[in-house]
C-alpha cells in the first residue's frame, strides 16, 4: 500500500507538473471537495482537473515543488512553491508575460489511498503584485 505522502507527491508530479490530468482519476475520489475553491471552481474530481488545466493554460511552464510535508492520520500538510510565466488569461487577468513565484500550504485528506478533500492557501496577494495587477509595496 502506498503511503499518503507518496500519493500527494505523485499527484503534484504527474497531474500538476506533467499535466497528466487523467492520472487524477487514480489519485482523487470522484466526489472530491475543495474546501477553499478558486472563483468559479466546480467541486468534484472533474472540477479539480479543470482548474489545473486552466492554471496550466495560463502558466504553461508551471512547476510545483513540495518544500515540506507532514502526515498524520488521514491528512497530509504540504508547503509548496510554484513558478510559472503568465501566458494566458487567469482569473480574468489577461496574459502579462511576467514570471511568478507563489508560495502556499495545502492540507489534503485521503481516504483509501485517494484525495478526498483539500484546503489550499496560496499567497495570491504576492502573485497579483508580481503580475502587476496590484502595486507592490
Amino acid at each position: 500500500m502506498t503511503d499518503n505522502k507518496t500519493i500527494i507527491k505523485m499527484f503534484v508530479e504527474e497531474v500538476i507538473n506533467q499535466e497528466k490530468l487523467d492520472r487524477g482519476d487514480d489519485l482523487v475520489v470522484a466526489d472530491f471537495v475543495e474546501l477553499d475553491p478558486l472563483p468559479h471552481q466546480q467541486q468534484g474530481r472533474e472540477g479539480l482537473k479543470e482548474v489545473i488545466g486552466q492554471m496550466r493554460a495560463a502558466f504553461p511552464d508551471m512547476h510545483w515543488v513540495l518544500e515540506e510535508m507532514i502526515a498524520e492520520g488521514d491528512k497530509v500538510a504540504s508547503r509548496f512553491t510554484w513558478t510559472g510565466t503568465h501566458r494566458g488569461p487567469f482569473l480574468g487577468i489577461p496574459a502579462t508575460g511576467r514570471s511568478v513565484t507563489v508560495k502556499g500550504v495545502v492540507i489534503d485528506r485521503l481516504v483509501k489511498g485517494k484525495m478526498a478533500d483539500s484546503r489550499i492557501l496560496m499567497d495570491t496577494l504576492s502573485m497579483m503584485q508580481q503580475l502587476g495587477v496590484i502595486p507592490a509595496p
